[in-house]
């Protein structure tokens, strides 16, 4: 055992049978299962939250389909070093092998455009199989003519069994911690702290055991939480606390605190987080957590994500500041969120419901014929602009999925709705 290596890196799964969780893409009936046994991997970006097997899964997909393995991470590697990879990949792949390398990027939604562009000729003429992580959304973070060239995989957050499931096989499998005797007594701290990301799991469970008398380890949640206070990092931006200080920083605007929000900004900046990445995520909640209550704070948080890519470090902080302040300040309403929500699961419960003849387009005679069209009444030629008609399916009418919120913007939609749907919807 090579005792420098951290427990998550010693553990690290070989195989798809040692492979924990996501059972979609690499179960019996996985939508990767099928293409790893007959060694046919389209290039693919691995999407999902940190600790969830990405990287493992990458070098699992090379030893089982027997290729070349090369790697790089985005954060320390530029073009150059990209075109020698490549070179060395084309080289070990060569003219007598079916089999073209398998190049993984970590971090992909790292690389800039011109780093993700030195990739196109590789991947579109074979010479490797691309492999990417990320925890991003690729449909923001990898350029269109990268993406089209790749399949998209999104790998689950782990579950309390997964994780329970983790720590068995540590206990069980490495040498360090079999030479102990260890009892899980609780492990709800554990969990907690890790946030569904398997590798701090195991960093802090080898931490725990590690403080503690050789002879027999008990786990509490007492005792988890004493050895973490105790060992606190500063913030990394690659590593554990990026996703619990977004977190507090986003919670901190839906809770209306200002302050809060400009510390946990300035921990993030001060860090070096990827401005882009915050102001990203200030879209994403002046949509879900303020929405139409405040309609102006998504043009600015949009507004604020352009500024940013143009500015840069140091000047984009006051840019950002500016926008959490009055994101942190602004009337909140989450009804478009919540509507979407049920929509979606209306959705999943009724099926492909089929749209009403009255308002089907109706671009053709034979289709006028057969009623497409026929009774629909243009708003525009009524008064008010309205005409009192139904608008979906018979199934599912007098189906009400959005309830404004309780604001003056809102509550002045909701006297709208009222005038116009009160007896349908309920308003």
């Amino acid at each position: 055992m090579d005792s420098n290596k951290p427990l998550a890196e010693r553990i690290r799964p070989s195989s798809l049978l040692s492979y924990l969780s996501q059972e979609h893409l690499v179960g019996k009936n996985g939508s990767l299962t099928q293409l790893i046994q007959k060694g046919s991997i389209p290039s693919l970006i691995l999407w999902g939250p940190p600790g969830v097997g990405k990287t493992t899964l990458a070098h699992i997909i090379a030893q089982e389909s027997q290729r070349p393995f090369y790697t790089l991470s985005a954060i320390n590697s530029g073009v150059k070093d990209v075109r020698e990879v490549i070179e060395k990949a084309k080289q070990s792949g060569g003219l007598f092998t079916a089999k073209n390398p398998i190049l993984f990027i970590d971090e992909i939604h790292r690389f800039s455009k011109s780093q993700q562009d030195s990739l196109l000729a590789a991947v579109e003429r074979g010479w490797v199989t691309l492999i990417g992580a990320t925890t991003e959304n690729p449909s923001f973070e990898v350029i269109p003519a990268l993406l089209s060239r790749c399949q998209v995989y999104i790998l689950n957050p782990f579950n309390k069994d997964d994780l329970e499931a983790l720590l068995q096989r540590a206990i069980q499998e490495d040498e360090y911690l079999k030479s102990i005797p260890i009892e899980l007594k609780e492990t709800d701290a554990l969990l907690r702290l890790s946030g569904g990301d398997a590798r701090k799991l195991l960093n802090i469970f080898e931490l725990v055991v590690s403080s503690q008398e050789q002879n027999s380890v008990i786990i509490t949640n007492d005792l988890v939480l004493k050895q973490v206070q105790q060992n606190t990092v500063r913030y990394d931006k690659t590593g554990d606390q990026h996703y619990d200080i977004i977190s507090a920083f986003i919670k901190s605007i839906r809770g209306s605190d200002p302050n809060a929000a400009v510390y946990w900004l300035a921990r993030m900046t001060e860090g070096g987080e990827d401005l882009k990445f915050i102001a990203r995520r200030m879209i994403i909640l002046a949509s879900e957590d303020i929405g139409n209550a405040n309609p102006t704070a998504l043009i600015l948080a949009n507004n604020t994500f352009q500024a940013v890519t143009t500015i840069g470090y140091p000047e984009a902080r006051i840019i950002l500041s500016q926008c959490a302040v009055y994101l942190a300040t602004s009337s909140k309403s989450n009804a478009s969120y919540l509507a979407i929500n049920k929509a979606q699961q209306l959705v999943k419960e009724t099926g492909d419901l089929s749209v009403p003849l009255s308002i089907r387009n109706a671009p053709t005679k034979l289709m006028k014929e057969l009623g497409y069209g026929e009774d629909y009444q243009y708003a525009h030629n009524h008064e008010q602009n309205f005409a009192n008609q139904e608008f979906l399916p018979e199934k599912i009418k007098n189906t009400k999925l959005y309830e404004p919120g309780d604001n003056q913007r809102e509550n002045a939609l909701r006297t709208f709705l009222k005038s116009r749907w009160g007896e349908k919807y309920g308003y």
